[in-house]
């Protein structure tokens, strides 16, 4: 796509997608991915440091292309793969680990905050922003869509091109984060950010029933006339003229409100759910298979250039 500056971003594997995916990670990609020569990657290796269920993985795998597709983005529009299809990730992870320090590494505030959390600290977590940095670096990727809290994973690709300019010479190109503005935190049924590891997800190709069941237990705060945290999340499928009428016509009625959201979750899911059911498991593997041949021709002959530079090449 001449013209065209190369945009890559990707998504982990981990779970059933919720709406807080859907606003921070899908619907930013679907509004721009058609002004870049885009390439999105379902993180599989990445999902390793915190996933060991073989099946789990391979259902969540299919489910991110799905949704993808379902939300309309083409998978001839853009290179939709795997990271495991890819192998010159790894080899690159590998070769960035022998040039940055473990104190370097240490800095990284999602493993600290992990680990805070109480996640197991393996390797694979320890040195996934090299793994990071060979998914950008490898396709000479100009902008990467990230949000605010995202910046340092931008700036440890930087890193590993400078480390590699110093010690080989001129290979990568530093990509740009591109910040997404916009809905920011997307709150879950607690009103805490709407996360799977909090147990407070609204569902984003459920059932209506599921949809209904999710936003009812949404915490309210019984002293106001206005359930904020209901609000919160609605005023994600409408504007706030229409909200602030509404809300002031139903002033009190928690429970008409809740209903109110349902239908407008509803009425915007229905048509990407319908999309989402009829993506068979071939439709699924097709688009990977395509998009598999396409990454690996941009990604094997940067790593040809990279060999040789390192001196593994004879």
């Amino acid at each position: 796509m001449p013209g065209k500056k190369r945009l890559l971003t990707g998504l982990q594997p981990s779970g059933d997608l919720h709406i807080g995916n859907y606003f921070g990670a899908l619907k930013p990609f679907l509004d721009i991915y058609q002004d870049y020569e885009s390439f999105l990657m379902v993180a599989d290796y990445h999902a390793l440091t915190s996933k060991a269920d073989p099946d789990e993985l391979r259902k969540n795998i299919a489910n991110v292309v799905r949704s993808y597709v379902a939300i309309g983005v083409n998978p001839t529009k853009a290179v939709i793969f795997k990271q495991s299809d890819v192998q010159e990730h790894t080899e690159l992870a590998w070769i960035f680990n022998c040039l940055v320090t473990v104190p370097f590494l240490m800095q990284g505030h999602a493993y600290k905050d992990k680990v805070a959390k109480g996640l197991e600290p393996n390797v694979g977590l320890f040195t996934y922003p090299m793994l990071m940095a060979a998914d950008i670096l490898l396709y000479d990727t100009d902008v990467v869509p990230v949000g605010e809290d995202q910046r340092q994973h931008i700036e440890y690709a930087r890193e590993a091109a400078t480390k590699f300019r110093n010690t080989y010479g001129e290979l990568f190109k530093e990509p740009k984060e591109l910040i997404l503005a916009g809905v920011g935190v997307v709150p879950g049924t607690d009103g805490e950010k709407m996360s799977k590891s909090y147990k407070n997800t609204i569902p984003l190709f459920a059932s209506k029933d599921d949809i209904a069941k999710a936003v009812m237990s949404i915490v309210t705060d019984s002293s106001g006339d206005t359930p904020e945290n209901v609000y919160a999340v609605h005023k994600l499928y409408r504007n706030e003229v229409e909200l602030s009428a509404l809300y002031e016509e139903k002033k009190g009625k928690y429970k008409d409100l809740k209903e109110a959201l349902i239908e407008d979750i509803e009425a915007h899911v229905a048509p990407m759910r319908k999309k989402y059911e009829s993506l068979t498991d071939e439709d699924v593997k097709k688009v990977l298979e395509d998009g598999a041949l396409k990454a690996r021709a941009v990604a094997s002959a940067k790593m040809a250039l990279v060999r040789e530079n390192i001196g593994v090449t004879l």
